[in-house]
C-alpha cells in the first residue's frame, strides 16, 4: 500500500484571512481606539478654556487648517461606521439570524456608511472653502 503526502500549505504571516468579519472586527477596534483619543483631546483643549481662555483661543485657532478639517472628515467616518457596525454587532449577538445575515449586513453597513460620510465631508469641504 502506498500512501501519498498532502502538499505542504504555505505559511501565513498573519492571522487575518482576508474574511470580511476579520477586517470589521479590526476596523472596528481602530475606530473605537481613534475616538477614545479624539474625546480624550476634546475633554483637554475644552477644559482649557478654565484655566486660560487665552491659550483656549490659541489652541482653536491652531485647528483652522486644512489638515484638522481631513482630520475631521476622518473621524466623521471613524464615528460613522463604528457606530453602524456596533448595531450590527448587537445584531448578530442577539439576533437568532443574526450570525446567518452577518457578511450581509456588513456590507449594508458599509454602504450606509459611504453614503452618510459622503453627505457629511461633501457639506464639510462645503464649509472648508466657502467660509474661509
Amino acid at each position: 500500500m502506498t500512501t501519498i503526502e498532502a502538499p505542504a500549505q504555505p505559511k501565513r504571516k498573519t492571522l487575518y484571512r482576508g474574511d470580511p468579519g476579520m477586517w470589521s472586527w479590526a476596523l472596528h477596534r481602530i475606530t473605537g481606539v481613534t475616538l477614545f483619543f479624539f474625546l480624550f483631546v476634546h475633554v483637554l483643549d475644552t477644559a482649557l478654556v478654565r484655566v486660560s481662555p487665552e491659550a483656549y483661543n490659541a489652541t482653536i485657532e491652531t485647528y483652522k487648517n486644512p489638515l484638522v478639517a481631513l482630520m475631521e472628515m476622518g473621524l466623521v467616518v471613524a464615528v460613522l461606521f463604528h457606530a453602524l457596525n456596533g448595531v450590527r454587532v448587537i445584531l448578530v449577538d442577539f439576533w437568532s439570524q443574526g450570525p446567518r445575515y452577518q457578511k450581509l449586513m456588513l456590507w449594508v453597513v458599509l454602504g450606509v456608511t459611504a453614503v452618510l460620510a459622503g453627505g457629511a465631508i461633501g457639506r464639510m469641504f462645503y464649509y472648508l472653502f466657502t467660509e474661509h
